[in-house]
Formats: C-alpha cells, sequence, structure tokens
C-alpha cells in the first residue's frame, strides 16, 4: 500500500487495498456492505490505522464482476471522445458499456490496447513510475542508421522534456522494435521526428506480459487464467 496519513477516507481505502475503485467503493459503501469495526459503513467515513474494515459477504452478490479484453485497435479509431463523425473504439467492439480501454493509441496508430472494467488497473499500469514495458513495431520513411538507433536508445530531448531510455531492435531497412517504460502523447513520432525520421506505420504488440500475437485487427479476446494472473500479480492486485 502507499504511505499513508491516517485518517482516509474509506473509499481511498478500499482502492489502496486492491478491493475495488473508489467510485465502486461508495456503491459498496451505499448498499451497506461495508463495515468499520463491525459497523455499518456510510459515505464519506474516515478510517484510522487501527480500524478493522470488513466487506460483508453477501456482496459477492453486488461486487462488479471484472472482465479484461486485448483488443487490436485498427488505424483510423480514435480511442476516447470521437468528433466529427470519427469512430471510437467503444463504436466497433461488442464489450459491455462500463468496459473503457486503459491508455490510448491516437488515430493513426494501431494495434494492441487493454478494455476492462476494472477501474483499479488504470493507474497502476499506466503511471510511468512504475516502470511497465510497451512494446511498438515502427516503420519510418527512409532507411534507419547507426546514430538514430543510438540516439533512440540512450532518450531523445524533445521540447519539453527528454525521453527516458528504450529498447530498440532494428528489424528491417526502415523498420524497428521499440519497448519503453513511459507513453507521452505521440511520444515515438515526436522522438522520431527529432531525429530526422517521419513515422509511416506505428503498431503496439505488448502491454507488459500481453501480447497482440495473431489477434486480427479490430478484433477482440478475453484475457483469462494464468495470462490474467500474471497481469494482475505484476500490477500488485491479488
Amino acid at each position: 500500500m502507499d504511505e499513508l496519513t491516517y485518517p482516509i477516507r474509506l473509499n481511498r481505502y478500499l482502492a489502496l487495498n486492491n478491493i475495488c475503485s473508489r467510485r465502486e467503493g461508495d456503491a459498496l459503501i451505499e448498499k451497506g456492505v461495508v463495515l468499520i469495526n463491525g459497523k455499518k459503513a456510510k459515505i464519506g467515513d474516515r478510517v484510522n490505522e487501527t480500524d478493522k474494515v470488513t466487506v460483508n459477504s453477501k456482496a459477492t452478490d453486488v461486487m462488479k464482476k471484472y472482465v479484461y479484453f486485448a483488443f487490436n485497435k485498427p488505424r483510423g479509431i480514435v480511442t476516447n471522445s470521437p468528433k466529427d463523425g470519427q469512430k471510437s473504439i467503444k463504436d466497433i467492439t461488442y464489450s459491455a458499456d462500463d468496459v473503457f480501454p486503459v491508455g490510448r493509441l491516437d488515430k493513426n496508430s494501431r494495434g494492441l490496447i487493454i478494455l476492462t472494467n476494472d477501474g483499479r488497473i488504470n493507474d497502476k499500469l499506466l503511471n510511468p513510475e512504475r516502470n511497465h514495458e510497451k512494446e511498438y513495431v515502427v516503420e519510418v520513411n527512409k532507411p534507419i542508421t547507426n546514430i538514430f538507433l543510438k540516439v533512440m536508445r540512450q532518450g531523445v530531448q524533445l521540447e519539453d522534456f527528454k525521453t527516458k531510455p528504450a529498447i530498440v531492435e532494428q528489424k528491417g531497412e526502415a523498420t524497428f522494435h521499440i519497448t519503453l517504460t513511459e507513453g507521452k502523447k505521440h511520444q515515438i513520432r515526436r522522438m522520431c521526428t527529432n531525429l530526422g525520421w517521419e513515422v509511416v506505420d506505428l503498431k503496439r504488440v505488448r502491454v507488459m506480459g500481453i501480447k497482440l500475437g495473431t489477434l486480427g485487427s479490430g478484433q477482440q479476446r478475453k484475457i483469462q487464467n494464468k495470462e490474467l494472473e500474471d497481469l494482475l500479480a505484476s500490477l500488485g492486485i491479488n
């Protein structure tokens, strides 16, 4: 658990203990299934370090059933908030209404994105301080040089920040794999442009231990069994 200063709000306590997200915690509290020292909790209650917090056994009937999918986002589809006739991931998938994409891929990029209704994993997966790997296959508009590879590996000084060191492997005359532990907006495109190359195609093929594999464009598959267990364990969620 993060370092805390008690007392803290009950919904935050539930989230930090990986029981549910804050919003879901409020829903459980409203349903009367969360107890503090054996007494039914109320919205806004705070928890001291010595308090005993329990979720009543009947909560299994009201707690959200989490689902997780690997989705292959096609080029031309926006991750969220479509405008002016654009299509978003929600427009082309068949998941439940409460499922959302974790993170983003810009409209002109394609590949793996995780879809879920589990609000607990959002910050745990996206926070760059956690150093979770994301791997991409990138095609650029002209042959790659050794200097290009060296600078991409060491970190590129952009207008507002310097990128972290990355794993970069050349796979063809104008194609390379890059593994990042951060993901600023348009980062790979900006890195290439800064060095005098332009991205022709960008595809994400891995997020931590979840791989795109042979999943077709616009298709999704359920993340389950050991693959899911490993993902949640890597995120510190039991």
